[in-house]
């Protein structure tokens, strides 16, 4: 067994299972993320950056609930680069992403702003608001903006209380072939 899943699991089952600000834990959070992208076929690594997209508000030391107390964690860059170092970049550049992609469509999609969760929405301020029509061009000309986006996506409609998913076991084959493909 890979010892980075290994940790992940960990991870998850001791950050991952209290609720944050939203109505479902990480875990289940992570977990319905996970399951939309298999759903929607997307490829294994786009699976695993949406199973792994929030891994940074578990490992950072900002304590618990930062966004309420107006600090902004920056889970995506502290998640892309741990995940950077035993995935690579087809996993992490979409969890980095993750955030600019939230501001790219509240920037392009004048609807966008109304589906996002309270939470969502108050992350969005601290996060820097909607991307300016230079930051939208920039978005869209870098590389993974088009994963960033489905990614994104995934992650708003991964909200929901008592949803039945598969557990963290059923994506430990596809975690821990990404890895082993390093």
């Amino acid at each position: 067994m890979s010892e980075i899943v290994n940790e992940i699991e960990a991870v998850f089952e001791t950050h991952g299972t209290a609720k944050y600000s939203e109505a479902v834990s990480q875990l289940e959070h992570a977990l319905q993320c996970a399951t939309l992208a298999e759903q929607e076929n997307g490829r294994p690594a786009l699976i695993a950056a949406a199973l792994l997209h929030d891994i940074g508000h578990m490992l950072h030391k900002f304590g618990k609930n930062p966004a309420a107390r107006g600090i902004d964690d920056r889970h995506e860059d502290i998640g892309a680069g741990w995940l950077n170092r035993h995935f690579g970049s087809e996993v992490s550049e979409p969890v980095r992403l993750h955030v600019d992609a939230k501001r790219y469509l509240c920037a392009v999609s004048p609807d966008y702003h109304d589906i996002l969760s309270p939470a969502s929405v108050r992350s969005l301020e601290l996060q820097g608001g909607p991307l300016t029509s230079d930051e939208v061009r920039d978005f869209e000309r870098g590389g993974y903006a088009n994963d960033a986006v489905a990614l994104r996506r995934w992650d708003d409609r991964a909200k929901v209380r008592d949803l039945e998913t598969p557990g963290f076991a059923h994506f430990r084959p596809i975690l821990e072939g990404l890895e082993l493909a390093r």
